[in-house]
């Protein structure tokens, strides 16, 4: 690589790189098109309607996974914007408090809608008699994406000081997440479950299974992809030659491969990603020496005007767009349900013909959608606090329901408590916005 590509790139105000925007905007879009791919939906002989995870069953899928999952990648970019923001708000003589406040937000603002909307539609349900077990089956998978609220809230809100350990500790940092990391899995996996035999959830579905001993790594992994990010904002893998940076991916995904029937991982990355496990750890290493030996390319993508239009189109709703394409699959598999044309079987020729044009479909529908729900995305100015504590019982209101709907499906209690916690987090941190306030200031497809 030459010396100048060895330089960090430091494009727009206080490290802001649009490779790493453009990055963020097609994982997005990656996420959506996978979730269109395991939502195969058709009728059965009988005409009774038929559910499957389409892709999930095909023979390549769990060799597709390990390329495909780039969870650890959006966490890497989030660091990255993290130490960004971070640095952005310190010349500002912004406080960690506030920092963390706005990144809450960003987040909670867009979700709420999505919450309260929840709880109306599945409680609609209950009103009307619909069959639970359908009920189950599209609440459960429409609110399977939620995770990541509670995983990105808490890594941005730990990001300042988990920065400053950086700036100190550097690597050792790394370690130390990656090992706990691994010890929360070596008694989730070797104890819990082959010593005592627990395995799923228990059948009255608010038990306790072995996933439930994985949660601690929501943090221990998630962190660990997000100080990733913060090596890649210091240009430490920007100093690595090419081949360094291939050594990097082959050493990485070699020690993933080599844990999973060691430690008895599954080789379904998804089934790695909730909740997390040592693998999407490495993989973050992997995925982010990826992103810099393809940084010149996506730089030059960025100056494409086609991409720059999709990028500033997606990127401003990218909240929305997340949040609301599930919903929005489900709404659009329910009109092809109701209307009277045959439905191509899932798997079969046709079916994978109009993944693609169902893909820009959905896009397009949640753009119209966002059109009423883009104020959600930006952040007013916030309402000063008058507690110290306001903001981390902000955060622990906040990410309570959505860890709760991903280890236990989401339902109409569930929802409510979600729309409850997430209003209130708001309350208490100032981010509702004030009627005659100052234009909002941001929005959560921005890094900073």
């Amino acid at each position: 690589m030459s010396s100048a590509a060895q330089t960090p790139t430091r494009t727009l105000p206080e490290g802001r790189d649009l490779t790493l925007d453009l990055v963020r905007v097609a994982c997005v879009v990656l996420v959506v098109f996978a979730h269109i791919l395991f939502s195969g939906v058709g009728r059965n002989p009988d005409g009774s309607i038929l559910i499957e995870r389409t892709v999930e069953a095909q023979t390549w899928f769990d060799v597709a996974s390990w390329i495909a999952d780039i969870m650890p990648l959006f966490f890497v970019v989030g660091g990255f914007a993290a130490a960004a923001g971070w640095r952005s708000a310190q010349k500002r003589g912004q406080s960690e408090s506030e920092f963390v406040r706005v990144r809450l937000a960003r987040l909670a603002r867009p979700a709420l809608p999505l919450f309260v909307f929840f709880s109306v539609a599945l409680g609609a349900t209950r009103m009307l008699g619909i069959d639970p077990s359908l009920v189950d089956t599209v609440a459960i998978g429409v609110g399977s994406p939620l995770w990541f609220l509670a995983a990105y809230m808490l890594a941005q809100a730990l990001a300042p000081r988990m920065m400053a350990l950086h700036a100190r500790y550097g690597r050792r940092v790394l370690a130390v997440l990656l090992g706990c990391a691994l010890a929360v899995d070596l008694v989730r996996f070797l104890l819990v479950r082959d010593v005592f035999g627990v395995h799923s959830l228990a059948p009255d579905r608010y038990g306790v299974g072995e996933e439930l001993f994985g949660i601690p790594n929501v943090l221990f992994v998630w962190l660990f992809c997000q100080q990733v990010g913060f090596f890649l904002f210091d240009g430490w893998f920007r100093r690595l030659r090419a081949w360094q940076l291939l050594a990097l991916m082959a050493a990485g995904t070699a020690v993933a491969v080599g844990l999973v029937p060691v430690i008895g991982y599954s080789w379904n990355m998804l089934a790695n990603q909730w909740p997390p496990t040592v693998p999407m750890a490495l993989m973050a290493i992997v995925q982010a020496a990826g992103l810099t030996l393809l940084h010149r390319p996506l730089t030059a993508l960025t100056r494409v005007r086609a991409v720059q239009a999709a990028m500033l189109l997606i990127g401003s709703r990218l909240m929305t767009v997340y949040l609301w394409h599930l919903p929005m699959v489900m709404v659009l598999i329910g009109i092809e349900l109701l209307l009277p044309v045959p439905l191509p079987h899932p798997g079969g020729p046709v079916w994978w013909w109009t993944r693609v044009p169902f893909l820009l479909l959905v896009l397009a529908a949640v753009w119209l959608l966002s059109l009423p729900l883009a104020r959600f995305e930006k952040v007013p100015p916030l309402t000063p606090v008058r507690s110290g504590a306001a903001t981390p019982l902000g955060v622990a209101l906040f990410v309570v329901a959505p860890l709760a709907i991903t280890a236990y499906g989401l339902d109409f209690p569930l929802a409510l408590l979600g729309a409850v916690c997430t209003a209130l987090a708001l309350w208490l941190t100032g981010g509702f916005a004030r009627r005659g306030a100052a234009p909002a200031v941001g929005s959560a497809g921005r890094p900073g």
